[in-house]
């Protein structure tokens, strides 16, 4: 992780040396968090005996050190530059705020549509257990440099094709790769009991794709930051960036909402279409 120059011929990499830093920390950053997690806990279902403290501690144990470690631990491409100015702070601010909005408002939607629901012991703000809020940010920092390598690849092979076409292809990959990172996701906590769906199947089926919706915005959005290395975002621009597509996200959760309504059967007195947002009728 160097940042050397030879890392900027990559199809794979990004040219911004910063970034391309970032990328791959963040990347090999990923399998200490994953096994401590799915690896450890799940498993060993060391969570039968968590209380909210430990819930909370796994979570910030999870997410904390994607701060830390670059704060500490400069990379070569980053020596050079001010702390704002440094990829891995601008990845981690743009997630901060996509996530914290998924949280604290998207969740109540996996609640109202997909028949979702959280029972393990934590400390919860809007009826969001905290443990999520950090857990959401490792693992969308994840995701979304996965998506960015990938999309940087693919831009390289069809980089002749007509504008048309290059739109079709990425649309596409950008709606597959959405829709199985959401199932992947799915299938990975299935083993945790304590988040449940009143109907498992129907969330693999079509929940996944309700769920993609956040990538389907995010993926394309998130990629853009600093891609060109003549184009420097500061951070000002990457949250209201990361705000817009937030607000994109959340204003096609609610369409969904309203006009295709749950996925399952909802408990009686409780309707998907009533006036309002969920967040506010929970």
């Amino acid at each position: 992780m160097s940042g050397s120059g030879c890392g900027s011929r990559s199809l794979w990499l990004a040219a911004n040396p910063s970034k391309r830093w970032g990328e791959l920390f963040f990347l090999f950053y990923t399998p200490f968090w994953l096994t401590l997690s799915l690896g450890i806990v799940v498993p060993y279902k060391l969570y039968e005996t968590f209380t909210e403290l430990e819930y909370l501690l796994l979570a910030l144990v999870s997410a904390v050190p994607a701060f830390l470690i670059p704060m500490f631990f400069v990379g070569k491409a980053d020596t050079s530059l001010s702390w704002k100015d440094r990829y891995w702070v601008k990845a981690n601010l743009w997630i901060i705020i996509f996530s914290y909005v998924g949280n604290y408002f998207w969740t109540h939607y996996f609640f109202k549509v997909l028949g979702a629901a959280y029972t393990f012991p934590s400390w919860k703000m809007n009826n969001v257990p905290h443990t999520t809020f950090f857990m959401t940010h490792a693992c969308f920092l994840f995701y979304h440099v996965a998506s960015n390598i990938t999309l940087r690849r693919l831009r390289h092979s069809i980089a002749d094709l007509p504008d048309s076409l290059r739109w079709c292809f990425e649309a596409a990959w950008i709606l597959a790769l959405s829709y199985f990172i959401a199932y992947l996701e799915t299938v990975a906590i299935a083993n945790f009991p304590y988040y449940t769906f009143v109907d498992r199947s129907a969330m693999y089926r079509v929940g996944c794709l309700f769920y993609g919706i956040y990538f389907i915005v995010s993926f394309p959005m998130f990629f853009r930051m600093e891609e060109k290395s003549s184009e420097k975002w500061d951070l000002s621009r990457v949250a209201v960036d990361a705000l817009g597509a937030a607000m994109l996200v959340t204003i096609i959760l609610d369409l969904w909402r309203l006009f295709l309504g749950p996925i399952v059967p909802l408990p009686e007195g409780q309707t998907c279409h009533q006036s309002g947002l969920p967040w506010l009728t929970s």
